[in-house]
């Protein structure tokens, strides 16, 4: 059985001192719910994390890919990877598999000199967003961040209104459901906690 996330809300957004990502847990393929505890938020390094939405290999291979290079970056130059520099290789990666794309809708937020957040499409578009949604959930979602995100909130302030756009989805997409996973990625590091329903 090929299992897929595409049925799923992802949400990132900027705050005043991180970037907050948050996911559903639930997997389905077609309308069957395959699993109910899959982590869609994946650490790439000790500043960068992403979300997936899409087929579960592909993003895994993905992330195993960029985890690679961005611990061998960091062994090469003594310093952590550049997100930028991380998702223009991801946007390489998808954009040179036009034929057998991976069917992934990513978002890589990470923290260098500042917080910053990347959506990512299937053929290597991407872009520097403040707030981005995937999957889906997401119709739902990005109306409550368009309502309520502003650049200055406080990072719990941010995490309430990422959980709270994940929530709004389990409520009204079928294919989005279980609990929340969030990410902090701050300047000392990642912080990954989950929300109950």
């Amino acid at each position: 059985m090929v299992r897929f996330i595409h049925g799923t809300t992802t949400v990132g957004l900027v705050v005043r001192d991180a970037v907050i990502l948050a996911a559903d847990k639930r997997a389905s393929a077609g309308y069957y719910i395959a699993h109910k505890t899959v982590r869609k938020i994946v650490k790439i390094d000790d500043h960068i994390a992403m979300t997936i939405s899409g087929l579960v290999a592909d993003a895994q291979i993905l992330a195993s890919i960029l985890s690679y290079l961005a611990r061998s970056y960091k062994i090469s130059t003594g310093v952590p990877i550049p997100v930028r520099n991380l998702v223009s290789y991801l946007a390489l990666l998808l954009n040179s598999t036009k034929y057998y794309p991976y069917i992934v809708q990513l978002l890589v937020g990470g923290y260098d000199t500042r917080p910053v957040l990347y959506s990512v499409e299937w053929f290597g578009d991407y872009t520097e967003e403040q707030y981005a949604v995937t999957g889906s959930g997401s119709p739902v979602a990005v109306g409550l961040l368009e309502t309520h995100y502003r650049r200055d909130m406080s990072i719990e302030e941010g995490i309430k209104l990422a959980v709270d756009a994940v929530r709004a989805s389990i409520r009204r997409d079928v294919f989005t459901g279980e609990a929340v996973d969030v990410a902090v990625i701050t300047k000392e590091g990642i912080k990954i906690m989950t929300y109950k329903v």
